[in-house]
């Protein structure tokens, strides 16, 4: 599961590297462009920016499940402390709680 975990932060670490240009601000210079394209640019640079933002979450979750690895507490619910479905794991093996805990 480790591996998995690491293979899925390297991907998103470098999604969020190849995209930083889309997510820089947009010039509002009228001459060198027009409202329309302006109005593209921003909604790409909107779009862009919230990619980023849930690649963000995802790797903070990813590195939570490396640390209960290293702290011997992976699998278990953060919550109740039961073991975590091995099946929820490998669909999601960021999976902090168990599936009576998520859903509450």
């Amino acid at each position: 599961m480790r591996k998995k975990v690491l293979e899925e932060l390297d991907e998103l670490k470098s999604a969020s590297e190849a995209t930083s240009d889309d997510r820089k601000p947009i010039e509002l210079d009228q001459q060198s462009v027009g409202r329309l394209s302006r109005m593209d640019a921003l909604q790409g640079q909107a779009m862009a920016t919230a990619s980023h933002q849930r690649r963000l979450h995802r790797i903070t979750a990813l590195e939570a499940a490396l640390q209960r690895m290293e702290d011997g507490e992976y699998g278990l619910c953060i919550e109740c402390g039961e073991a975590i479905a091995p099946r929820r794991l490998e669909i999601d093996p960021a999976a902090a709680k168990c599936i009576r805990c998520a859903a509450l």
